[in-house]
């Protein structure tokens, strides 16, 4: 077990699986009350933050929502990534990252070095140029204790055209994903929409299981967390379900009632 492994497999154990995405929608800041500037993002982050201390683990948020703000927008994400780590929070920044060489090696450093402005725990990663072009960022990852993932099935249905194409033993894209992920023994793990299916996908829960899997698209995008044991069936217990508008909505003084509530549906998972 890979040092970012260990790590994760002792929040889990402490905190739960539960990850709740920042992810500051001008809709949802509207609804906060804050403006859409960079004044509100980091409003809403730094409130999410507070929120989710003590109650989970894991929080995940979406760079595009910052980016979009510009360099004040990177400002204020490096204030809620700094935040949530010193609150003992697992960050898991969802990039999606991914080209060749000297280019992917920097959006490692950027994410995944000590010390870093931007600094997180792991970060997420595209391998549409091949899994290897991810080498030095995991080994940078592996080196630091940190983690990638990558992904291998989405939610969206335009998915389909790439990720079920199958290589010459007849796997599919997504499951190939699954499997060199497999190889780095919990450096990285795998992105796997909660909407997915998974036979559809080629990918077997018993191979999913031996491999860390972030799990977007519960709530607003149309999975329901009670149905995540049929979903990934032998694979639940790998699964770090993502939340985000279903609690986000609640409002700053209902997030963390929400929270609590998604907290105790995933902890009601068999196992």
């Amino acid at each position: 077990m890979t040092a970012f492994a260990a790590r994760l497999a002792g929040v889990v154990s402490a905190r739960g699986p539960l990850c709740v995405g920042i992810d500051p929608h001008a809709s949802i800041l509207a609804e906060w009350g804050l403006s859409d500037e960079a004044s509100g993002v980091r409003e809403l982050g730094l409130r999410v933050v507070d929120a989710a201390a003590g109650r989970i683990g894991i929080v995940k948020p979406q760079i595009a929502f910052f980016e979009r703000h510009g360099a004040a927008g990177y400002a204020a994400l490096e204030e809620v990534i700094a935040a949530a780590r010193e609150a003992g929070l697992l960050v898991i920044a969802d990039v999606k990252r991914g080209d060749v060489g000297s280019t992917v090696d920097a959006y490692g450093e950027a994410w995944l070095t000590p010390g870093s402005p931007l600094e997180a725990d792991a970060m997420t990663a595209v391998a549409y140029q091949g899994f290897g072009s991810l080498d030095g960022v995991i080994a940078r990852a592996s080196e630091h204790g940190k983690g990638v993932f990558v992904l291998a099935a989405t939610s969206n249905p335009e998915s389909a055209e790439v990720q079920t194409l199958r290589v010459e033993d007849g796997t599919t894209i997504a499951r190939r994903m699954v499997e060199r992920a497999i190889a780095t023994d919990g450096t990285a793990g795998v992105v796997v929409g909660a909407t997915v299916d998974l036979a559809a996908v080629g990918i077997d829960p018993a191979v999913l299981a031996r491999v860390p899997v972030l799990a977007p698209g519960f709530g607003a995008q149309g999975a329901q967390l009670s149905a995540a044991p049929e979903t990934f069936r032998g694979a639940l217990g790998a699964i770090l379900p993502n939340v985000s508008r279903s609690v986000l909505g609640a409002g700053p003084d209902g997030l963390g009632a929400a929270i609590d509530a998604a907290a105790r549906e995933v902890a009601s998972w068999p196992r």
